[in-house]
């Protein structure tokens, strides 16, 4: 074909795929949509799915289902994304470990960027140095002081090798310089439940996570371990405010479907969810889950993505992390 009939064919074509492709944005949905949550029901991750699928569910007119698919560090859930049909109806609540951490972790069968349509940023959480009350330390200065005092006798509990509250006690150990024993358990409650007892010491949970603790007196706050301070806890100091640079750990939450999902769909799902997070019942929502809306672009998401995906693998690298 001679290259101004090519080209003539190609600007037809697209004449007519853009109204198909509106057409199509106004079709959908005709059905239920699924929000793959990739942790267990009761977390974070869970709670702002729910929040999410309910505004959805009111402004698309159909049922929002939350699924959760937990294990492999979310890994597992990632994968059955990946390979669902590309139509709108099945798209998931990524975070930090299924899109930024695993890939310098695992083996995946699933590529975070090419497998995925970004859609959106939902929100973000700063993970908190909390310590057990009998830790004399009032603030981080003080913790570190103590610890290189009587070096390898403090430990700091993570929900396992590999997670955000692990990888965050490897960079405060890097950071300060700290002869300090990192102990794995199998997810941030039994953790948090040692802490609290005494058997470690310190911790780096999700603002989800420490504050209800921290505000029922069972732990002590001394820094948020991220780039500023949480409107959670405005009165709670950075580890950087504090001397101690470079550990930042903030858990955010995004929405993703799989890849070749039409766009037309996409940003439609991105247009309502902005929607949605800046109502101020639904901010509120969200600041009670000890996180802090955060909205963007699909565009924005996917940088993003990439972006987290090579710092960690650089982080991991540098900190000698593996998992079990």
């Amino acid at each position: 074909m001679p290259m101004k009939n090519l080209l003539t064919a190609t600007v037809a074509l697209g004449a007519l795929l853009t109204p198909l492709a509106q057409a199509l944005a106004q079709a959908w949905p005709d059905k239920a949509i699924t929000i793959v949550v990739p942790t267990a029901a009761g977390g974070a991750n869970d709670a702002i799915a729910r929040i999410i699928g309910q505004g959805l569910s009111a402004k698309l007119g159909q049922p929002v289902i939350v699924e959760n698919r937990a294990g492999a560090g979310g890994a597992i859930a990632s994968e059955y994304v990946a390979k669902a049909a590309p139509d709108g109806y099945t798209i998931m609540l990524g975070y930090i470990a299924t899109h930024g951490i695993n890939p310098a972790l695992q083996k995946l069968k699933y590529d975070p960027v090419t497998d995925f349509e970004a859609i959106g940023m939902i929100a973000a959480s700063p993970t908190v140095l909390v310590v057990n009350n009998n830790v004399p330390a009032k603030n981080a200065k003080e913790l570190v002081q103590l610890i290189k005092a009587k070096p390898n006798t403090f430990n700091y509990a993570s929900a396992g090798n590999g997670t955000a509250p692990h990888i965050a006690g490897e960079l405060f150990r890097m950071s300060a310089g700290l002869e300090i024993q990192g102990i794995p358990y199998k997810g941030s409650a039994p953790a948090v439940v040692d802490t609290i007892a005494g058997s470690t010491q310190l911790m780096f949970p999700s603002m989800f996570t420490a504050y209800p603790q921290v505000k029922g007196g069972k732990l002590r706050a001394l820094g948020i371990a991220g780039e500023k301070r949480s409107i959670v806890m405005p009165e709670l100091p950075t580890l950087a405010e504090q001397g101690i640079a470079n550990v930042n750990m903030s858990q955010w939450y995004a929405m993703f479907a799989p890849a070749k999902t039409p766009k037309a769909v996409i940003d439609k799902l991105n247009k309502e969810m902005n929607a949605i997070l800046t109502d101020k019942a639904t901010e509120k929502k969200i600041e009670d889950q000890g996180a802090e809306v955060e909205t963007g672009t699909p565009d924005q998401l996917k940088a993003f993505v990439k972006k987290e995906a090579a710092h960690w693998k650089a982080v991991v690298t540098a900190a000698k992390i593996q998992i079990d």
